[in-house]
């Protein structure tokens, strides 16, 4: 099979799919309209979120076999129509649940201890320990918004503190030992930390939104290395100048564009410029699962899924 790579990837992934026979080509500057010119060539692509591969791509696709996307959700991908063609469709969120998952944790531990405002006041000359006094998580509950691949990861990481861990989740038996699956209103009444990890979908596109934050019956710690677009900034900037929200960790953000190489194109939102100059707001620029080790294990991942479908 012919194989068209639309963005770079780890080694493994060409070289993988070459000793599966495949041959690979690479087009990572091309329009989309002069990639569709000549996709009809190509039984495979390979892709994490350059361009959204829609129903008139895949039209001009006609030998298509399979799609490999390099990440986590296919949501840049018309999903319904590339299966009505008998696509193969596969992500990799195996490849990087353990980052998500340490990142995740990480964001938690730096906002309860204060750590970036503290970073900062040093590295200007203040010495402030009362006002960098922190919190410990032993005793709090967490939970969990969206219990899969992501989900899991985090709990498995948070299994080695003292805290009651919960999880919420529209899919029912997804609970395991790091987890307890609840309803909607035990997770309001018990959470301390809410953390989401779904992917985007028509259900989750701007689900935490003031109703959901509200519902919570205390002020709750909100962190989202999932999908930007899942949250309503502006309804989250106004819990945290309520107090309903005591802090957000946030590795992606409602402005990031589809390809999520950019953030705005037009001047910044006044929400987004709260938040810039919140201290209790950690932000990073969606590398959740960005790392050294989860690059390599999604490209693997990809090939392992191909070579299981087409061997």
């Amino acid at each position: 099979m012919k194989v068209l790579h639309l963005d770079s990837n780890h080694d493994v992934l060409a070289k993988g799919l070459e000793e599966l026979g495949y041959t690979n080509d690479t087009d990572y500057t091309s329009s989309k309209e002069e990639i569709e010119a000549k996709i009809s060539s190509y039984d495979g692509i390979i892709i994490r979120s350059r361009f959204s591969i829609d129903e008139g791509f895949l039209e001009k696709a006609t030998n298509l076999k399979f799609i490999g996307r390099v990440g986590a959700g296919l949501e840049n991908i018309d999903v319904e129509y590339a299966k009505h063609k008998g696509i193969f469709l596969t992500s990799a969120p195996e490849g990087n649940r353990n980052a998500v998952g340490e990142h995740t944790l990480g964001m938690l531990l730096a906002l309860f201890n204060k750590l970036n405002k503290a970073d900062r006041e040093v590295r200007q000359g203040v010495w402030d320990r009362e006002g960098n006094r922190g919190l410990e998580l032993d005793g709090k509950t967490v939970g969990i918004v969206g219990y899969g691949n992501m989900g899991k990861a985090f709990a498995k990481k948070l299994a080695g503190f003292d805290v009651e861990i919960i999880c919420y989740d529209i899919q029912g038996g997804v609970g395991d030992k790091n987890a307890r699956q609840v309803g909607i209103m035990e997770l309001r009444q018990r959470a301390d930390v809410i953390s989401l990890h779904t992917p985007q979908t028509p259900l989750t596109m701007g689900m935490i939104n003031s109703e959901f934050i509200n519902g919570f019956y205390k002020p709750i710690w909100f962190l989202n290395t999932a999908r930007g677009k899942s949250v309503v900034t502006q309804d989250l900037v106004a819990a945290l100048e309520s107090g309903k929200i005591l802090g957000a960790g946030l590795d992606v953000l409602e402005y990031e564009k589809s390809s999520f190489e950019q953030l705005f194109s037009k001047e910044m939102p006044a929400a987004f410029e709260y938040l810039i100059k919140a201290e209790n707001v950690l932000l990073s620029p969606h590398v959740a699962g960005w790392t050294l080790e989860s690059k390599e294990k999604l490209a693997q991942t990809i090939v392992d899924k191909v070579k299981k479908q087409f061997s």
